[in-house]
């Protein structure tokens, strides 16, 4: 693996966009983390909230705009600024940065078209399994396992046809930008990621068997977290469960109150974390657990012998990381598909969202606690995860790209 060190070419300017919501930006800071470090000069561009955390790393911050009417209006906004008037915008950005590349992550359009228009070099950030189709698997956001027969395959490849719509759409919105730029149509779909390099960060354990291209590396997790002191859980010796609440999803905390609800008998300790910073619970509490607002992951999965979430890539693969089995119940956009490879590689088990009451979860609980299969191939994924730096891996990859 490369290092600072052995990087000849170096430093060079990189700008690593990043959209706002948590489980996008916290892999973006590890990567900018991570090139800074190596003596390369790093601005992120992301909205204004995270400007002190951003600074904070000793990067460069430039506010993202909080709206863009692509590809139409947002109900009750303006027509403007299009995504060509933010590309342009951008561009300026890169040519004021002087920037040698440019790291756009995968919801953020403007960064890449920005590039393109300029011929900067582009890479774009993955912060979860890979969205772009390959024949005989089934379509990201689905949630649905690989299939396990070549019947399976052939009729996942007779499906896909069908299944274009949206993606038809959304290059079709995309190329009419792209004409507006002067850029060439694409024809492919997902036009937000790279052709010239994509950095997919997650576990490699989590992703369906097919062929990858050239350009498209499976780094491994990009871990960040926000300091925090330490969480005690409830006392006692029995096994500590972590239900983790989501950042973005489940605002009524129903994941949380049925937890807990399900694991006040069971021989366990339970420590719910909300991940809504400030905010108080109102509900009941059993004997054997603790409700918090906030935790840090690096600090308590470690202690911890089972997760319990929503699906948030974040989650389920920091779970994993320190080897804890994990049972997601999905809320919402990708969790699905997070909780259906959690589950295909046999480190932890989904239990659908409409089954989400007490006796199903205690089942799914009691199994996920008590299969050693389960226990074992999550202590498979943490020990490659302890050989395997996403972050640097993804700082080497652009720095390769930077030196073409």
């Amino acid at each position: 693996m490369k290092t600072a060190e052995s990087s000849a070419s170096l430093p060079v300017r990189i700008v690593v966009s990043a959209f706002g919501a948590t489980g996008h930006v916290f892999p973006a800071l590890a990567l900018a983390r991570e090139l800074r470090g190596r003596g390369h000069e790093v601005l992120v561009e992301s909205l204004e909230r995270w400007r002190e955390v951003v600074e904070d790393l000793d990067l460069e911050f430039a506010p993202a705009p909080e709206y863009v009417a692509f590809p139409f209006p947002w109900p009750g906004k303006p027509a403007e600024p299009t995504l060509a008037q933010v590309v342009r915008d951008f561009a300026g950005l890169l040519e004021e940065f002087r920037a040698d590349v440019v790291v756009n992550d995968f919801f953020t359009l403007p960064p890449i078209l920005a590039a393109e228009t300029l011929g900067i070099r582009r890479a774009t950030l993955v912060p979860h399994v890979y969205p772009v189709g390959a024949p005989g698997l089934p379509r990201f956001l689905i949630g649905l396992h690989a299939p396990r027969t070549r019947a399976g395959a052939a009729a996942w490849r007779l499906a896909g046809p069908l299944l274009e719509g949206r993606p038809k759409r959304e290059r079709a919105e995309l190329n009419e930008v792209r004409a507006e730029l002067d850029l060439p149509p694409l024809d492919r779909y997902y036009g937000g990621v790279s052709d010239q390099l994509a950095l997919v960060a997650t576990f490699p354990q989590l992703e369906y068997p097919r062929e990858w291209p050239a350009h498209v590396h499976v780094t491994g997790p990009m871990f960040f977290e926000l300091p925090h002191p330490p969480v005690e859980g409830p006392p006692g010796d029995r096994p500590l469960v972590l239900i983790a609440g989501s950042t973005a999803q489940d605002q009524e905390l129903e994941f949380i109150r049925i937890g807990l609800e399900t694991l006040a008998d069971e021989p366990v300790r339970v420590l719910a974390a909300m991940n809504q910073r400030g905010r108080e619970w109102s509900g009941d509490v059993p004997a054997n657990a603790k409700v918090v607002d906030w935790l840090s992951y690096a600090e308590t999965m470690p202690r911890v012998a089972a997760v319990l979430c929503n699906g948030g890539h974040g989650t389920v693969v920091r779970s994993l990381a320190d080897g804890a089995p994990v049972l997601v119940s999905p809320a919402d956009g990708d969790m699905a598909e997070n909780g259906a490879r959690a589950s295909w590689s046999g480190a932890g088990l989904m239990l659908p969202r409409r089954m989400l009451r007490p006796d199903p979860l205690r089942w799914a609980v009691r199994r996920l606690m008590g299969d050693e299969r389960i226990a074992s191939r999550a202590s498979e994924i943490a020990a490659w995860s302890a050989r395997n730096d996403g972050a640097a891996r993804g700082a080497d990859l652009v720095e390769e790209l930077a030196s073409r």
